[in-house]
C-alpha cells in the first residue's frame, strides 16, 4: 500500500502547526495559567487597590493571552514568505518503508523506525521526526489520501506514538 501527493504549505498551515505545538507544550500552558492568574488578581483586587492596578492586572492577562498567538501568526507568515522550500510544492510518497519527500532535485527519506510520532489535528497531519520537527500535511490537501496515510502509519508506528482518528 502506498500513496503519493503534492503539498504546498501556506502561512495558515504553519500557524495551525505552531499553535498545536505551542499549546500542547509548556510555553502555551504557562501563558494561559499566567493570564488566568492576572485576571483573577484583577477581579480579586477590584475595589481594594487603586483602579490603575486592577487595570494593569487585566492588561497583563490580555497581553499573556494574545501575545503567543499573535507572535506565532506573524512568525508563520514571515517563515513562509522567506523560505524557498515552503513556497514550492513538496511531493510526498508514503509507503511501508517510510515517508519520502522530494522537491525539484532534492529529496529526503524518513524510515518508519525513525518517526517520533504521528498525530492528526483538525487541520493537519503531523509526522514528527523528533520532538520539535514535523512534516506538516494539511488535511484540506489530502482528502482522499487521509485514510491510506492513517492505515500505513498505524501499521508501522507503535500505538503509543500514533494518534490519528
Amino acid at each position: 500500500m502506498k500513496t503519493e501527493f503534492d503539498i504546498t504549505l501556506n502561512s495558515k498551515d504553519m500557524y495551525y502547526f505552531s499553535m498545536h505545538h505551542t499549546y500542547t507544550g509548556s510555553q502555551g500552558i504557562t501563558s494561559i495559567i499566567i493570564a488566568v492568574l492576572c485576571f483573577a488578581a484583577a477581579v480579586y483586587t477590584y475595589g481594594s487597590v487603586e483602579l490603575m492596578n486592577t487595570i494593569l492586572y487585566a492588561g497583563f492577562g490580555v497581553l499573556f493571552l494574545l501575545y503567543v498567538p499573535v507572535n506565532l501568526y506573524l512568525r508563520s507568515k514571515r517563515q513562509v514568505l522567506t523560505s524557498d522550500v515552503l513556497q514550492n510544492a513538496l511531493h510526498y510518497r508514503i509507503d511501508e518503508t517510510g515517508i519520502h519527500t522530494s522537491q525539484k532535485e532534492a529529496s529526503a527519506d524518513l524510515p518508519w523506525e525513525q518517526v517520533y510520532k504521528v498525530i492528526s489535528t483538525r487541520h493537519n497531519v503531523l509526522i514528527y521526526s523528533n520532538r520539535i520537527n514535523a512534516y506538516i500535511i494539511p488535511r484540506s490537501q489530502i482528502a482522499e489520501e487521509y485514510d491510506t496515510i492513517r492505515q500505513i502509519a498505524a501499521a508501522n508506528v507503535p500505538k503509543f506514538r500514533f494518534k490519528m482518528k
